[in-house]
């Protein structure tokens, strides 16, 4: 599941990233049986939420103008970029209107959008791309790519896992958009703040990484989303 080193993309294959890349070589059935996990408990999961992501995608189409899905272009694994699957929380035109990433007051987000954002309901979608391996149930948020193409050299050993639904960074910056909410440059403060923030998380995560350690994780997500605080 690890790719040799010299089949990685060449800007991923430096000093900075050798250590992280080192590190997973040694743990690489702990990837294997985290696909095997991920595979089995993503199609478990998306038979049995079938008619009722089918329901929400219909309050989703009444709510407001649009597709019930919001499909965005993201970077995963070695750079791949996919587009990931959402539930549309938004206007349907938001990408022209505003910044990639979302504030606590954003007037973009629709009435069911603010609840299924908050319950963290619009992921369920992105069952179908952990289904096709472009994601895991843990992993460093995918990025857009304007974003990726900001990361400093460190920043790309995240690049050597799938990117995820949940992670420790998405736990403790699970209110990130009410960082954002007093910034005059969103992207600015997000690309120089929130995001060497996040990455000094996600970075830990690939240097601890185990697949014990990301079944804890998922059950932390859980507590994160019914109000337990992490700081």
């Amino acid at each position: 599941m690890l790719k040799r080193w010299d089949e990685l993309p060449e800007y991923m294959r430096t000093p900075e990233v050798r250590p992280y890349y080192d590190i997973l070589y040694k743990k690489r059935w702990h990837i294997a049986l985290k696909r095997i996990f991920d595979f089995s408990i993503a199609l478990i999961m998306l038979i049995a939420l079938a008619i009722p992501m089918l329901i929400i995608a219909i309050i989703v189409k009444l709510d407001s103008e649009g597709s019930a899905f919001y499909r965005q272009e993201r970077v995963t694994t070695y750079g791949k970029r996919f587009k990931i699957h959402k539930f549309r929380t938004m206007v349907s035109n938001a990408d022209k209107i505003g910044s990639a990433v979302t504030v606590s007051n954003d007037r973009r987000i629709t009435k069911v959008g603010k609840v299924l954002r908050y319950y963290r309901i619009d992921e369920f979608p992105q069952l179908i791309d952990i289904l096709e391996g472009t994601m895991s149930f843990v992993g460093t948020r995918p990025e857009v790519v304007k974003y990726v193409d900001k990361y400093k050299p460190e920043y790309y050993a995240t690049l050597l896992l799938p990117a995820g639904l949940t992670s420790e960074a998405s736990i403790r910056y699970k209110d990130e958009n009410k960082l954002l909410d007093v910034a005059d440059d969103i992207d600015k403060v997000y690309i120089e703040q929130v995001l060497p923030a996040k990455m000094k998380w996600n970075l830990e995560s690939v240097e601890r990484f185990r697949f014990l350690r990301e079944i804890l994780t998922m059950f932390r997500t859980v507590a994160a989303v019914l109000g337990k605080e992490y700081n």
